[in-house]
């Protein structure tokens, strides 16, 4: 397993252990918790350049095959990175130096080595969103619109590789995702809203693996919505891990959002 931050390596590893996996963990410096140490069957840190480290690592332990987890803050990609001289081949190969041509000169490069890259999802399958109204409150008609026109919104920034996010309101797109981040997204919204309330819409990749990327919501994700005034929130259905799902799904509901996963927009 590639660990990088946020609670999505943690599940995936305390599933791994009630089901009787052994697991290798390679975390990511500055990005993943030393508490993934005790759950794995063994630790290793890499920086977030060193390819040729993490190849080495995933050999000697005899690995060929690799989830990876976690968040890996795109700004990192680009002004934190350092590469070792592995990445810099694929980087020298690479036409574009978007999060997906990144990772999938990593992909290409691991493979060569005898390392498949696997569903990041294949541990945590019961927390991916199943379609429909997830809370107890449904959309009103004015965020129902919000959600709609906000699903086309995202669709287009998520299959262009630019963010998964965006923040509606009044049928106008207030804010999109890039390397910052939905939650920052979210509040750089709500300073230009003037008390109107927001609405998110999150969607996944247009591709049709879940080998990376795949959006996250958790609870982070709510507290940041009750914070910035943003009351309804729409998925993709079947491609969006609920992090501690059924506590955010609970305290979504204490603070009246609503939450719908639709079928994947087209």
């Amino acid at each position: 397993m590639i660990a990088g931050s946020g609670r999505f390596p943690l599940l995936a590893l305390e599933t791994a252990k009630r089901e009787g996996h052994k697991v290798v963990v390679v975390a990511i410096e500055r990005e993943a918790s030393a508490d993934l140490a005790p759950l794995a069957e063994s630790f290793h840190w890499v920086n977030i350049g060193q390819l040729g480290k993490l190849i080495a690592i995933f050999q000697r332990e005899k690995i060929t095959e690799v989830m990876m987890t976690g968040q890996v803050k795109h700004v990192s990609l680009f002004s934190g990175l350092t590469p070792d001289w592995r990445l810099v081949k694929v980087l020298a190969g690479l036409r574009e130096k978007n999060t997906a041509a990144l990772i999938g000169g990593v992909q290409k490069a691991m493979l060569e080595d005898g390392i498949e890259l696997v569903d990041s999802t294949r541990l945590l399958k019961d927390l991916l969103a199943g379609e429909g109204v997830l809370t107890r409150r449904k959309p009103n008609s004015e965020e129902e619109a919000d959600l709609q026109y906000g699903r086309k919104m995202a669709s287009i920034l998520a299959t262009a590789d630019i963010g998964q996010s965006v923040a509606i309101s009044e049928k106008a797109c207030v804010a999109a995702e890039a390397m910052e981040g939905t939650d920052a997204m979210l509040r750089r919204a709500a300073e230009l809203v003037n008390g109107r309330p927001l609405r998110l819409v999150k969607a996944s990749r247009g591709r049709a693996h879940l080998l990376f990327d795949v959006p996250v919501v958790g609870l982070t994700t709510i507290e940041t919505m009750v914070e910035t005034g943003t009351t309804a929130l729409a998925v993709d259905a079947g491609r969006t891990l609920f992090l501690d799902k059924h506590e955010m799904i609970a305290r979504a509901n204490d603070a009246g959002l609503t939450i719908v996963a639709h079928p994947v927009y087209e």
